[in-house]
């Protein structure tokens, strides 16, 4: 345990088992940040290992950053992590594709938004998360592209 943050409690949080949970939830980036900046206050042995975990192996490049600080603020010896390179979801277009296959000829670019949310809200969320204010522009790119054979 470390003592370099005097704001760190040096205790499990009551909501341990619940913030464990968050941090492991595939359908908001969102919650999962909200659980690493909560298990930042706690400077426990279990609490750091969440953290670590949660640096080294979480999609959305956002929430592996919160990570990093919060352990960097409990006085880890941490390295930042990498940004996210390629496809986050193996086979992403084949899904994309079939999504919008599925609707019906002339569908609206939000049409295809909603339905990708409600198919595969694992994969909007994610990335939704991981391109932040590009996401829009990023998925209007894929809807516009035309269908490959």
């Amino acid at each position: 345990m470390n003592n370099n943050n005097i704001d760190a409690v040096n205790e499990l949080p009551d909501n341990f088992e619940e913030l464990k949970k968050a941090v492991n939830r595939t359908a908001s980036w969102r919650d999962r940040l909200n659980a690493v900046n909560e298990l930042g206050q706690w400077d426990t042995d279990a609490t750091i290992k969440l953290l670590q975990h949660v640096m080294a192996g979480d999609q959305v490049f956002q929430v592996r950053e919160a990570a990093y600080r919060k352990l960097k603020q409990l006085g880890e010896n941490v390295l930042m992590p990498a940004k996210n390179k390629g496809e986050l979801f193996k086979g992403l277009n084949k899904i994309l594709l079939r999504i919008k296959k599925s609707l019906p000829e002339g569908h609206t670019f939000e049409q295809f938004k909603e339905k990708l949310q409600k198919m595969r809200s694992d994969i909007y969320d994610t990335y939704e998360g991981d391109k932040g204010e590009e996401f829009d522009s990023w998925l209007q790119g894929i809807w516009e592209a035309p269908a490959r054979k």
